[in-house]
């Protein structure tokens, strides 16, 4: 296993969903886009993220590789248990860039603008629901069964977004099942003490459950025809005053999926030590399952997903499905368009700088 080295990932400050919530209801007003301050020559930034995450490896890989001051950035980082507090802290500007989900990144531009310029990862096979194994069987065979059933998940998430994909693949309507909304741990908890049938899980926790509670996925945002992508996302004041900033954040990022890629046994054995610094124990198993489930994006690939030369991008019509399943349940009042809030300019902006082109695709094959 990797040593952990005394990198900002050692002690991540966490945040939690009222004090996200207090923070925005008493900060939103007063927080005005300011130069970042500069220390030792380099940019302060904040980035955040939630811990024990595949799509929020890079920004460690990238910590202890000490890429950030290649590009001249402070980077320092915030995490949150969920993607609904996450946002929230950003509308009150605890956080400048950051990784989420794509559900609350729609939350976010659609409650105050959050932007998103990136795809993390696809996602789709690693969000799903779980029973125990010896009950897949017969309710894939008649799924009518969950009918009045309590379904453990985090609302507001793309656990839910796959669950309630799932759940209309069967002819079953949200309401025939009882949504109990609690955090991934405590669903966990829950499960591995046999106190629920289904729970809606996200990856690693997906793996927690089949190798500590013989769980077995009983479908998946794949299964179900729901494309999961993951976001990478940024305040829209800071997007604005920072262009340059949010471009350095977009190349340090694909540089380390790009290196993870071309050193996959290193890389492997940085994902279990970051995993374990946000107090999640995977198995070699659990691992390989990331990589090989999660499929993730090169620049070029990127550019390719956003792209509106010939209509609405492949990334548009992604999160349009799911800014619709959110307006459908009364999560946002309506579905903000993708092209207000999808913007693929710093990636472009990445692909015509020839150094910080070099830079994030040096060990990429496929630029």
């Amino acid at each position: 296993m990797t040593k952990v080295k005394d990198t900002p990932f050692k002690r991540p400050a966490r945040r939690h969903a009222f004090l996200a919530a207090a923070l925005a209801a008493l900060s939103a007003t007063l927080v005005a886009p300011a130069a970042p301050a500069r220390a030792e020559g380099l940019t302060k930034i904040s980035i955040s993220y939630q811990p024990s995450l595949y799509w929020a490896l890079p920004f460690y890989i990238a910590a202890e590789k000490g890429w950030w001051k290649e590009v001249g950035l402070d980077a320092t980082f915030v995490t949150f248990p969920a993607g609904a507090p996450q946002v929230a802290a950003a509308q009150a500007g605890s956080w400048d860039v950051g990784g989420t989900g794509s559900v609350p990144a729609v939350l976010g531009a659609a409650r105050f603008g959050l932007v998103t310029v990136g795809i993390t990862n696809d996602e789709s096979k690693t969000n799903a629901l779980m029973t125990r194994a010896d009950k897949v069987a017969a309710l894939q065979k008649d799924p009518s069964a969950l009918k009045g059933q309590k379904l453990l998940l985090t609302t507001n998430s793309t656990a839910d977004y796959a669950a309630r994909n799932c759940l209309a693949k069967w002819g079953l309507k949200s309401s025939d099942m009882q949504f109990v909304n609690l955090g991934q741990g405590q669903i966990i908890s829950a499960a591995m003490a046999n106190n629920s049938d289904v729970v809606g899980v996200w990856a690693p926790y997906t793996y927690t459950l089949e190798e500590k509670a013989g769980a077995k996925v009983l479908c998946s945002g794949a299964d179900a025809g729901a494309i999961v992508p993951g976001a990478l996302v940024v305040r829209p004041a800071f997007a604005k005053e920072h262009p340059d900033l949010v471009a350095k954040v977009a190349a340090v990022y694909l540089r380390a999926w790009g290196w993870a890629k071309a050193h996959p046994k290193e890389a492997h054995a940085m994902t279990k030590a970051f995993y374990a610094v946000g107090g999640v124990e995977a198995s070699d198993s659990a691992i390989d399952q990331e990589f090989a489930l999660r499929p993730t994006f090169a620049l070029t690939e990127q550019l390719r997903l956003m792209d509106r030369a010939k209509g609405p991008s492949a990334l548009d019509g992604w999160l349009g499905r799911i800014g619709a399943f959110m307006a459908e349940v009364g999560t946002i009042p309506a579905a903000p368009e993708a092209k207000s809030y999808v913007d693929d300019s710093f990636m472009r902006m990445v692909a015509a700088d020839p150094k910080l082109k070099a830079f994030a695709t040096e060990f990429d094959t496929t630029n």
